[in-house]
């Protein structure tokens, strides 16, 4: 029959028919892609779920249109017309152009390119190329290092398992996950994917991970047993029902498709997380600054158009002043100095295994006082570990532990992850030689109504045991004694009692229990074995945690040493999130579960999140919305995690990071990807991210200080002086050579105090900065003016009060930044970097050289007497005394941000 089957299909495979088939239907006009049916709504989809799982197995068979056996090919070819490929709605990358005009399309650089384009129909040519190639600079940078960033996510991005195994016409065979359609039996064992939502037939032993979609560690057991009705169960608890996304964690069932793609409860997810992402706190602060120099601006140009206009009768010139006075204003490397701190900070990053995907979340790293983390793998090794083995007394025992262990290395049915723990276990601690000890009898396999299993053992004596191990209630329920130091005691009601206790009590603290019990049996076995699961003897329970990682502890002193406040955020119970946020030093202030989150409108929210440390049984909705709640109170928040139920959190977040091993949407939504999935990672970004917005407000606070004092100056001098104080020209060089020598400070220290606490955007901080510290170098300026005038009498020679004005303005601006670089006194108890250190003297000295040049009269200089030097001095190093005063008592008023 297979040959025969084989020559009909031509010696092509099923796959290769079906992809002929999409290409037929496309020449028709028609797209797999493009289904006939449109995809549900998420509503629509938990109303679907919830009903298919009380609907009995004819049922869904009837309203399927399917069979046990499977759907034909012709109908399954069919049905992908229909429905289309199984495939859920991915983020989308932009045409690079509109990836550019994003990078463009932002306050400052519209600004700048604005001051190009009146530049260039004004003749002034040299401010258009000089403006010109800062920007290009500046974009150009942006947008090759997010594109290598991307290009770097892209290539982690990986399928686990491309095929699952479908039943059609009655045959097994291995199909394409985008290939399978409603209606398809698909046969499920360990390791699988799960390739669509699905309603379980027949079901073995199966025990899904789910950890993707509710953060729960322990896999969950699924069974063909139709799900109770109940108004208020999640959709995720339906015992009957697999989900997209999830895997086979040991088992085996077979299941009926019932919705496929974007109609899937994660196909759900995805689509409601793919589109425009949030402005995050980095974007907002570089928007509110450039329009605070915007209004800086719309005050200082148009007075100081008029002024000269009036005074000197000459429009047009005065409207290229006017212009300069705009540039002058603006931070013009404003926007190449953000880049190049960030990319600096990314290369950084690069070295500890952090991808860097959008370059903002350098700095939000630093601004970030909320972290939000959720638990599975983050702060636990996400592996369920053996933690005690106890006896009625709660005390350690180790027979408890062989017993056990010589029931899971005997049993035959799947293997579970806690037998995997207790064989681990027994390994660690050398209980062996179970093999040469013991020869299995019979077994009695777990089965979800007894929810235990049992085995009997013969030794070397030939004396025979049998050993259970399973559900506490259920054991208890065949015990009728129980050991203590090698003795058996009557199992009375007191004991009972204590031992139901102790299992209440660790159970609370989010451990999973099992009990452990034994019979010697005498003689030869008469009957079945599960005659004999009656009177044991109650050996101890066994209990077991998704441990915390012993790096977690370290990571969250530090975080919160440097200022960061840690939240949980989980799909998992509260019991197991509490003992696990104790056991890493996280203070608890209060915990809020996801059906109480449900109920609060945003104001509520935004109140009970400030005082709430632990939220647990979160959907990826309550998610989402304690992130944005955090945030508009004013929090910079940062979120970790990995499964699509982290996804709009991690949209929503002012950082987003996911790792590796996260879900594709997961890492889509991010801004960092961790190769690692530490938190120590986390401490090193805080630090580098704050390390990267110091030297960025280093600069923004100079150069806006600075600019707006050589504003101030220009606006007196526009009232008094018969001349311009400074040419054009003049002005376009000088804040040339100041923008060069600002170049280097990516590349400067920071303090250590600086980065103790979190650092975010301060615009009124900065407004008020330039407003104290501005007006210092206009008293020097004013001063250079008087003795420009009164001292070298340039009242008839104004390129001598030009060049004089010229270099005393270079200077000065250039040398304070060593006073403002830091909170402390400079050259005494703090230095610059070497290179910002070369670079600024460097400057003043090309500046002062110009002077001098055969390249002067270009731009109208000079040559300045003699004297003028040595007052040149006076001035500096008046300058960087009282600006030291000034910052000492502004900080002492106001901090340090």
């Amino acid at each position: 029959m297979g040959i025969i089957y084989g020559w009909m299909l031509g010696g092509k495979t099923l796959a290769d028919r079906v992809e002929e088939y999409e290409k037929r239907v496309e020449l028709l006009g028609y797209e797999t892609k493009n289904p006939k049916i449109s995809p549900k709504s998420k509503t629509e989809i938990l109303e679907s779920l919830t009903q298919t799982a009380i609907d009995n197995k004819d049922s869904i068979f009837l309203k399927l249109e399917s069979s046990i056996n499977g759907l034909s090919y012709r109908e399954a070819k069919k049905r992908l017309f229909q429905y289309g490929l199984n495939e859920i709605e991915h983020e989308k990358r932009p045409h690079w152009l509109i990836r550019l005009f994003k990078i463009i399309a932002n306050p400052l650089v519209s600004l700048l390119l604005l001051i190009i384009v009146v530049s260039f129909f004004t003749g002034d040519l040299r401010t258009t190329v000089v403006i010109s190639v800062m920007v290009l600079i500046s974009v150009a940078l942006r947008f090759f290092q997010e594109n290598q960033a991307f290009n770097s996510a892209e290539s982690l991005k990986s399928m686990v398992k491309t095929t699952c195994t479908v039943i059609r016409n009655s045959n097994k065979r291995e199909v394409d996950l985008k290939q399978v359609v409603p209606g398809d039996i698909i046969e499920l064992s360990a390791g699988d994917i799960i390739p669509a939502d699905l309603r379980v037939i027949e079901s073995n032993e199966l025990f899904v991970n789910q950890s993707l979609l509710t953060g729960e560690a322990l896999p969950v057991e699924k069974h063909a047993v139709y799900q109770p009705t109940d108004k208020n169960i999640s959709p995720l608890e339906l015992k009957n029902i697999c989900f997209m996304g999830t895997n086979v964690e040991s088992g085996h069932a077979i299941a009926i498709v019932l919705q496929t793609g974007a109609s899937t409860y994660f196909g759900s997810l995805a689509k409601s997380i793919t589109g425009q992402k949030v402005q995050t706190s980095f974007d907002r602060g570089v928007d509110k600054f450039t329009w605070l120099m915007i209004g800086f601006m719309g005050i200082m140009v148009p007075m100081v158009f008029l002024i000269n206009g009036l005074t000197k009768g000459n429009w047009f010139e005065a409207f290229l002043f006017g212009i300069s006075i705009a540039v002058g204003l603006t931070p013009e490397m404003l926007p190449a100095i953000i880049t190049v701190n960030l990319s600096r900070g990314s290369v950084n990053m690069s070295k500890k295994k952090v991808i860097v995907k959008q370059l903002s979340s350098i700095q939000n790293f630093g601004a970030m006082n909320i972290l939000c983390t959720d638990k599975t793998g983050t702060l636990t090794l996400n592996k369920i570990v053996l933690i005690e083995n106890i006896n009625i007394l709660g005390k350690d025992d180790p027979q408890v532990l062989h017993y056990a262990y010589i029931n899971s290395y005997y049993q035959t049915g799947f293997k579970n992850l806690l037998d995997t723990a207790v064989l681990k276990h027994a390994k660690d601690n050398k209980v062996n030689n179970v093999d040469i000890d013991y020869k299995k009898i019979d077994e009695l396999p777990f089965d979800f109504k007894r929810r235990r299993v049992s085995i009997i053992v013969e030794d070397k004596k030939g004396k025979k045991i049998l050993i259970c191990k399973g559900a506490v209630e259920e054991v208890l329920s065949i015990c009728s004694y129980y050991e203590l130091d090698k003795k058996e005691h009557p199992l009375d009601s007191k004991a009972l009692r204590e031992i139901k206790q102790m299992n209440e009590r660790y159970s609370k603290e989010g451990y999973r229990v099992i009990a452990v019990a034994h019979q010697h049996v005498n003689g030869e076995l008469d009957g079945e074995i599960n005659q004999k699961e009656k009177n044991l003897v109650f050996s101890g329970l066994m209990t077991f945690l998704d441990p915390p990682k012993k790096s977690a502890i370290e990571a969250i002193k530090k975080l919160n040493q440097y200022g960061i406040e840690v939240k949980i955020l989980t799909g998992d119970n509260e019991l197991v999130t509490n003992k696990i946020a104790k056991d890493v030093g996280i203070d608890i202030k209060g915990t809020l579960l996801g059906k109480d989150v449900e109920k609060m409108d945003d104001a509520t929210l935004r109140k009970k999140a400030e005082n709430t440390t632990i939220f647990a049984k979160l959907s990826p909705d309550d998610k989402r919305r304690v992130v944005e709640a955090l945030k508009s109170s004013d929090h910079v928040v940062g979120f970790l995690g990995d499964g699509i139920n982290d996804a709009p959190a991690l949209r929503s977040a002012d950082v987003g990071i996911s790792v590796d091993g996260g879900v594709d949407i997961a890492k889509e939504s991010a801004g960092i990807i961790l190769l690692e999935t530490s938190l120590n990672i986390l401490v090193d970004g805080v630090v580098e991210g704050r390390k990267v917005f110091g030297n960025i407000t280093k600069y923004i606070k100079m150069g806006a200080s600075s600019n707006f004092g050589n504003m101030f100056s220009v606006l007196g001098a526009s009232i008094f002086l018969p001349f311009l104080p400074m040419t054009a020209a003049q002005i376009l060089v000088n804040n040339l050579l100041y923008d060069i020598s600002q170049t280097a400070i990516p590349l400067d220290n920071v303090d250590q105090e600086y980065i103790e606490k979190p650092r975010k955007w301060q615009i009124k901080d900065i407004g008020r900065f330039m407003l104290f510290i501005g007006p210092i170098s206009s008293i020097f300026d004013y001063m250079t003016y008087f003795i420009m005038l009164f001292v070298f009498h340039a009242w008839n020679n104004p390129s001598l009060f030009q060049t004089g004005w010229f270099v005393e303005s270079l200077v000065t601006q250039t040398m304070i930044v060593h006073v403002i670089r830091s909170r402390k006194m400079p050259f005494f108890q703090t230095w610059a970097s070497l290179p910002l250190i070369a670079t600024t003297f460097t400057i003043v000295a090309t500046g002062i050289f110009i002077t001098f040049s055969p390249f002067a009269h270009f731009f109208s200089f000079v040559r300045l007497p003699v004297f003028y030097w040595p007052l040149l001095g006076l001035m500096l190093l008046s300058y960087i005394i009282l600006t030291q005063l000034v910052k000492t008592w502004y900080i002492k008023k106001f901090g340090y941000n």
